[in-house]
């Protein structure tokens, strides 16, 4: 008789990084560039279409939202908040 036994891995707690802009507001695609958490706009052109980012809670694939001051966007576990 075999047994198997599987391990689940805890996931990773998610950080929150700032975002500080100085306009009125900031794309999306935008904004995972200027977070550094894509290298390029073609990068998050992918990732938002692949509905991988989270916009306050919510999967967006729209990559010209807008995000104001308070909003959040989410990619890879990690938390960006928009701040001026």
């Amino acid at each position: 008789m075999k047994i198997k036994v599987t391990v689940k891995q805890a996931p990773k707690p998610k950080k929150t990084v700032p975002v500080v802009i100085t306009t009125e507001n900031i794309r999306l695609d935008n904004a995972l560039k200027y977070a550094s958490a894509v290298g390029t706009g073609g990068q998050a052109k992918w990732v938002i279409q692949d509905e991988l980012v989270k916009v306050n809670g919510e999967v967006c694939t729209a990559r010209g939202r807008k995000l104001h001051e308070g909003d959040e966007f989410e990619f890879e576990r990690v938390v960006y908040k928009i701040q001026k």
